[in-house]
């Protein structure tokens, strides 16, 4: 598929005007969760709600990282996602939960996100 970043911004659930803009993060539909600088996700109040989650690193090392909810924002799609409070060395990941909500795919070959279209339902 290849790889390509996105500008994302990431805004505290309740107070909207407290966020920042992460102008390089990059797409992976391989992570479920969206990672975020842990500094910067303490600076807008963002709440660490699920502490000591386990993942396992594409490497097969298991680590343990607190999650927390969060506005993503990609252009003009949104959506409320619960967002890893990334640490110093781990990657910056906009993850398939949040491209599922904010209801965006990935075009390989354009390397960019599309509109996914009309939403199913029952």
């Amino acid at each position: 598929m290849g790889t390509f970043n996105v500008a994302v911004q990431i805004a505290n659930v309740v107070e909207r005007d407290q966020s920042f803009t992460i102008q390089k993060m990059l797409v992976d539909t391989g992570s479920e969760y969206t990672w975020v600088p842990e500094p910067l996700l303490e600076k807008i109040g963002v709440s660490r709600e699920k502490k000591d989650l386990s993942f396992v690193m594409a490497n097969g090392q298991q680590i343990t990282r607190s999650v927390g909810f969060a506005i993503v924002r990609v252009d003009k799609a949104f959506t409320v996602d619960e967002v890893v409070f990334a640490e110093k060395g781990d990657l910056l990941l906009l993850g398939a939960r949040s491209l599922e909500g904010l209801n965006l795919v990935v075009d390989s070959r354009q390397k960019k996100l599309v509109a996914a279209g009309p939403l199913p339902a029952a």
